[in-house]
């Protein structure tokens, strides 16, 4: 998108005295005390947000990942006769 089409949907200078003044004649003397419980609210939820973030980095870290897991054999010579086999194999296709 152009710059020229997001500055349209933009309020300029006059909307925003506009807005100043709507909103001064719905809330008149109570405007303060709006703005500061908006303004409590925003850092009661910026909190809540850091809280949560800390809840999972705790959680994360409680939570090992899972060891991988060996597979042991119990034939130490189960890898020799099969590495025998393919030579008897090539031996007989070639004669």
């Amino acid at each position: 998108m152009h710059i020229s089409v997001l500055a349209m949907w933009m309020p300029g200078t006059f909307e925003w005295i506009i807005i100043a003044v709507v909103a001064l004649l719905i809330f008149g003397r109570r405007l303060p005390e709006v703005a500061r419980s908006v303004g409590k609210s925003i850092v009661e939820f910026k909190k809540g947000i850091k809280d949560v973030k800390s809840d999972i980095d705790v959680q994360s870290r409680l939570e090992a990942p899972p060891s991988p897991k060996l597979e042991t054999r119990s034939e130490p010579n189960a890898n020799a006769s099969a590495e025998s086999e393919p030579s008897k194999e090539s031996a007989s296709t070639s004669g």
